[in-house]
């Protein structure tokens, strides 16, 4: 499994956050609502955050002997719930931003404040949990085996005494 290149999450989330600009900027104009961001929505984030995070500190533990046994299942469980928060994280993200983005021109309407700022407090959640994933992600890496390390080149030089 390659590990996440935070360069795919910012560019997944700017891709988002276009399309979602777009789209409910077309909607806006036209009179449509858009929609609000739950409170809610802010601590959900967080606290999956705080559980993948958890559940990684466990595996990094273990990776550095201070945990005496880790199930690997477990393990790689906890690796593919950090690669799931990383890209999770940026497709919300990418989706409050165009949020933003699609109320900020019209902030004369007193609710598109609030919801400009509800979506960019939930985007904030959101890049938490990409952060969190990457992290993890790091924390899950196992080093290489000790015996697996490059053995010298030998002399391969044709002995002139074997003649």
């Amino acid at each position: 499994m390659q590990r996440t290149r935070w360069q795919t999450l910012l560019l997944l989330a700017a891709g988002v956050a276009a399309g979602t600009w777009a789209v409910l900027g077309a909607l806006v104009r036209r009179g449509t609502t858009p929609p609000t961001v739950p409170v809610l929505v802010v601590a959900v984030e967080v606290v999956i955050a705080a559980v993948v995070f958890v559940l990684g500190w466990a595996v990094r533990q273990f990776l550095r002997g201070k945990r005496p046994s880790l199930d690997p299942l477990r393990a790689a469980r906890t690796a593919m719930l950090a690669k799931a928060a990383c890209y999770t994280g940026a497709l919300l993200l990418g989706w409050y931003a165009g949020q933003v983005l699609a109320v900020l021109g019209r902030l004369e309407i007193p609710a598109n404040g609030q919801r400009a700022l509800a979506a960019g407090i939930a985007g904030a959640g959101a890049l938490l949990l990409a952060v969190v994933g990457l992290i993890v992600e790091g924390f899950c890496r196992i080093p290489p085996p000790e015996g697996d390390a490059k053995v010298p080149q030998q002399d391969v030089s044709p002995d002139p005494s074997a003649g």
